[in-house]
């Protein structure tokens, strides 16, 4: 097949598009600050992001390449089909609990990033240790992102996967790197009106091709190919008649249907790419109305998506120019590409792959910004340097932008089973963060001791519970269990709730002893309860407290309603 030219011709126009308005913010947000930038105003856009562009970027929270081209995916893909379309649902639920009972909390006590309260409850250490599954699941979306893209690009259009993945992360880093988050929301902008117009210009002709049936009638006018052995990611095919892309559901399975389902809920919550948007909304009221818009954003953007799927599922793929069936090829996940390619005049796929394209580049941006933010606060100013003065730090946060970006580039282009790796940080993500998450806002008697054990408790239980796809045999044969490694046991939820129940267990024990005296202070190493803890409070806090406080914290971790930091006074 040749060179796609007005394919790349649609990508080169839509990634200057991006690279643009990119360095428009940039420039933007430096003339609100005219005598430099502050690290707040880099990682949070000033605490200054408006209504319109809040809603956006919001929304681009979970909405973007990757989420677009996934959710064709499972529609087309004959082994799951709408029934196991859980993301653009379980994203939408996740948006709404964080709105009801995160969003505005986290917001008015004028935080910075995710693990401030963290740092602040638990102290440095274990701040730090909170940091690495955040890191690695920052980072290997990002990585998994660029390798999609590439993927995409090498089969569409014929193009070189290396250039196409150095190219895109190279023009995400450096709009990121001068404009920080104002350059990260406005692209947001662009890119979800690009995939909207895009991607419904192109569904009416779609559906209109000669070699696409009716996507009602799928189900009766498809052969599909469906999986006889047990792994969803080693497939061998027979050719079977199925439900199409409704899908069909699978008493057996349910246990792994709720598992993913809360893992989307519970799990897409604790993520610094949404807490960014969170914190930088202009009050804690306006934070939670985002997350409610997004949310409604997430469902309407999944339509086009859903209707893409369909309809490759309803094509006659040897007929077409493409002359073979992609479910078949192992080639589901390019479904998208595919149909805008294959069954839509060249004008319209101009429009349809450089928007997708573009938006896919750009999903990598707010990823590999959240990591850097986290990584220059968290560790690098509350832990190491605590008298960092605002130049030093905003210096250290480009520098980790250049090392995000080019470690999420160097994944992409040489480990293949990124997604299988950013799965399983994913999991990590639901099952260690979201209870530390829920402690760390709701339970103020949790303490160091329980937020280390359940931390190791989580990450065990697991790790133990297997992972197909990067080829980590399961230590834990869960009830259900099918051979050779399949898990149908909700090992997920079981492995996070166990991970709860062990810090609440742990710090109420140990409050018990230390508190009631039971256990000599001198054993409490973490100095949760000990006289040194006291006497640091009455000669003054530590200098990580003290960091914190120079950025606008209150004496408390979550003030009661109506006690703000200075941002929120007349906003609120």
């Amino acid at each position: 097949m040749a060179v796609n030219i007005p394919g790349i011709i649609a990508i080169v126009v839509f990634y200057l598009l991006i690279l643009g308005i990119g360095l428009w913010a940039a420039r933007r947000g430096a003339k609100k600050n005219p005598d430099g930038p502050e690290s707040e105003d880099v990682m949070l856009a000033g605490r200054d992001i408006g209504l319109f562009v809040g809603m956006f970027t919001m929304t681009a929270t979970w909405v973007g390449g990757g989420y677009i081209n996934g959710t064709a995916e499972v529609i087309f893909d004959p082994a799951q089909g709408f029934i196991w379309c859980q993301a653009p649902f379980g994203y939408a639920i996740s948006l709404l609990i964080g709105g009801l009972f995160f969003a505005k909390k986290m917001r008015a006590a004028g935080y910075v990033t995710m693990l401030d309260p963290f740092q602040q409850r638990y102290g440095d250490r274990m701040g730090g240790l909170l940091f690495i599954p955040a890191l690695l699941g920052e980072v290997f979306w990002s990585a998994a992102i660029l390798s999609a893209l590439g993927a995409t690009l090498k089969v569409v259009l014929e193009l070189e996967i290396n250039t196409a993945v150095i190219v895109s992360a190279a023009i995400a880093v450096f709009y990121t790197l001068f404009g920080g988050l104002y350059s990260v929301a406005y692209t947001d902008v662009i890119q979800l009106i690009c995939i909207f117009i895009g991607l419904w210009i192109s569904i009416p002709f779609a559906l209109l091709n000669e070699d696409v049936s009716p996507i009602d009638t799928t189900t009766l006018s498809r052969l599909l190919f469906t999986p006889v052995n047990e792994s969803v990611y080693n497939r061998t095919f027979n050719v079977t008649n199925t439900t199409g892309w409704y899908g069909s559901w699978d008493t057996a399975y349910t246990g792994v249907w709720i598992d993913y389902a809360l893992l989307l809920m519970c799990g897409g919550l604790p993520w610094q790419v949404y807490f960014q948007r969170v914190l930088s909304s202009r009050s804690a009221k306006r934070a939670q109305f985002l997350s409610f818009t997004a949310s409604v954003g997430c469902l309407v953007m999944a339509i086009p998506a859903i209707l893409i799927g369909a309809i490759g599922a309803s094509t006659d793929w040897p007929e077409t120019s493409y002359g073979k069936d992609p479910a078949t090829e192992g080639e589901a996940s390019l479904i998208l590409p595919l149909v805008l390619q294959h069954l839509t005049p060249v004008w319209v796929s101009f429009f349809g792959l450089g928007a997708v394209s573009a938006a896919v580049m750009s999903s990598a941006d707010s990823s590999i910004l959240s990591a850097s933010s986290m990584f220059s606060r968290n560790v690098y100013k509350l832990v190491f340097r605590q008298k960092a003065s605002e130049r030093e730090i905003i210096w250290v946060m480009r520098g980790a932008i250049l090392v995000m970006g080019a470690l999420a580039t160097i994944l992409a282009l040489t480990i293949k089973t990124i997604y299988g790796l950013w799965f399983l940080c994913s999991d990590l993500v639901f099952v260690i963060l979201f209870p530390q998450l829920i402690c760390v806002v709701y339970l103020q008697f949790t303490n160091t001791y329980g937020s280390l054990c359940g931390y190791i408790v989580g990450m065990i239980l697991r790790l133990c519970g297997g992972e197909t796809i990067i080829g980590l045999p399961p230590a834990i044969k869960y009830p259900f269990f099918e051979e050779p490694n399949t898990q149908r046991f909700p090992f997920r939820t079981l492995a996070m709730l166990c991970s709860f129940a062990t810090i609440l267990l742990v710090s109420f024990i140990t409050e018990r002893l230390f508190k009631g005296e039971v256990l000599p202070m001198k054993y409490d190493i973490f100095r949760c309860y000990s006289l040194d803890r006291a006497r640091e409070e009455q000669n003054g806090p530590k200098a990580t407290e003290v960091a914190m406080k120079d950025g606008g914290y209150p004496e408390v971790a979550f003030p009661a309603e109506g006690k703000y930091t200075p941002y929120d006074t007349s906003k609120l």
